[in-house]
């Protein structure tokens, strides 16, 4: 998809203005007379997502205007390849430098289409010049994170299990000259990760604890833990067929922090980043986990198993009890971890828990810059004493309808030492519809805040 988006060449291409009501106001006193009665009789007034093309005297498009939302520069240009006819475009010269940016990360995030599996591919020849002033490597690393998050996420659980997904994880090291390790099937017994072993154990398709090391040993510690349920029936706790239907998604936190992973190693930011992926396939036979059993954790800790289809926080335990051995400077976790977030913020707004109050500042501020927000979420101690198990040390599911969230979130802080600033992104990484920029289907959300927050913190 970074084709869409081209080299100068010896045709300049048309050029694209954003304007608002009262820029385009501004820019007609400088037009004639009939540019701007062309504008007022194709009805065009700014409105954000509109598009007019202004022809010249010789009745081809001069200049093509269209309506900018301000608070979603990245978007306003993330609709058009979809919306002009093909050609060569360049954004035009009075746009400021960020907004530049902004321009080529939005046009090339919405020229993404997955037809793998489509016979008929969607050629699209729609093209943008590589505007003036916009940091080109950082365009480029954003837009390969994404698409990698989009296609892992949108890739079917037949051809996307723990075992692909390894793979994927794999590429990504190699690709860097990261060290990889993986620990599969019963190896994850023996070498103390029971949670990973109890959840993937009604799966032919082994379970196994995905590890990336890369860095200067004596650089500041970053580690990232995703999610990699590749797919979740619920287990035994079976999900009805609606609740199913997405759960190819539901490595979507696994997807995150490899897309993340990526653009901190090409952007080789001056940190020794691990990677943690507990990759499993929550499935229903004779071996899978039962409610009422009784697992152990790698920290130690023994979770009563309320209900199988609240696995995540399960297998996510031992990766973060693992992460927390090494102290790192932030643990940050991506997860498709509980309805309850969405209810409380939509499918498009991923939730926020940190244990630090800097590190959440850090990372809605970033998010805040990158236009990509995260709202943050208490954990509330008050509601501890619900995870509690009469038989256990912890409850996976406590009993009741409220605060969800919060209680999962609050379950996997029980994994990591209180003096690590950890956060924690419950996301639904996936579009229900198509928006600009934003087919439906697999998304990244949260992938730039932490980049951007990375970015910031750990600049060379």
């Amino acid at each position: 998809m970074l084709e869409a988006i081209v080299e100068k060449t010896g045709v300049e291409g048309t050029p694209i203005l954003s304007v608002d009501g009262a820029s385009l106001a501004e820019w007609l006193k400088g037009q004639p007379e009939r540019t701007a009665g062309w504008v007022a009789a194709s009805g065009f007034s700014a409105k954000p997502g509109s598009v007019c093309q202004v022809p010249g005297d010789d009745g081809r498009v001069r200049i093509v205007l269209f309506g900018a939302d301000g608070d979603q520069p990245l978007w306003n240009w993330g609709g058009l390849p979809g919306k002009l006819p093909d050609g060569l475009y360049r954004v035009d010269p009075g746009v400021a430098a960020d907004e530049a940016e902004a321009a080529a990360l939005g046009w090339v995030l919405g020229a993404y289409r997955f037809d793998r599996y489509k016979s008929k591919k969607d050629e699209t020849a729609v093209k943008l010049v590589w505007p003036d002033g916009c940091d080109r490597g950082r365009v480029e690393r954003l837009a390969e994170a994404t698409f990698l998050v989009r296609d892992l996420i949108n890739t079917p659980a037949n051809e996307m299990g723990p075992e692909e997904l390894a793979a994927a994880a794999r590429a990504v090291a190699e690709r860097f000259g990261a060290d990889y390790a993986e620990v599969t099937g019963e190896d994850l017994l023996a070498q103390n990760y029971p949670a990973i072993h109890a959840v993937g154990a009604g799966s032919p398709r082994a379970p196994r604890l995905i590890d990336i090391r890369w860095g200067a040993a004596d650089a500041p510690k970053v580690t990232l833990v995703g999610k990699g349920v590749c797919f979740d029936t619920g287990g035994l706790d079976i999900k009805p067929a609606a609740g199913m239907k997405l759960m190819k998604k539901d490595m979507g936190g696994a997807a995150h922090v490899l897309g993340i992973a990526s653009a901190v190693m090409a952007a080789a930011l001056p940190v020794r980043l691990r990677v943690l992926i507990p990759a499993v396939e929550n499935s229903v036979s004779g071996r899978a986990m039962r409610p009422s059993d009784v697992i152990r954790t790698r920290k130690g800790l023994t979770a009563e198993v309320a209900n199988t289809d609240a696995e995540g926080r399960l297998v996510l335990a031992d990766a973060l009890a693992e992460a927390a051995t090494e102290a790192p400077e932030a643990i940050v976790d991506f997860a498709t971890l509980t309805g309850a977030a969405r209810v409380a913020l939509g499918p498009d707004l991923p939730a926020l828990f940190a244990s630090d109050d800097g590190l959440a500042d850090g990372l809605l501020k970033a998010g805040a810059a990158a236009g990509d927000p995260l709202w943050r979420l208490p954990l509330f101690a008050a509601y501890r004493k619900r995870i509690d198990s009469k038989i256990a040390d912890l409850n996976n599911a406590p009993d009741g309808p409220y605060a969800g969230a919060i209680t999962a979130a609050l379950f996997l802080q029980e994994f990591v030492e209180p003096e690590i600033p950890w956060a924690h992104v419950d996301l639904m990484a996936w579009n229900t519809d198509s928006k600009p920029g934003r087919p439906e289907g697999g998304e990244a959300m949260g992938l730039r805040a932490v980049y951007t927050w990375l970015e910031s913190r750990y600049h060379s």
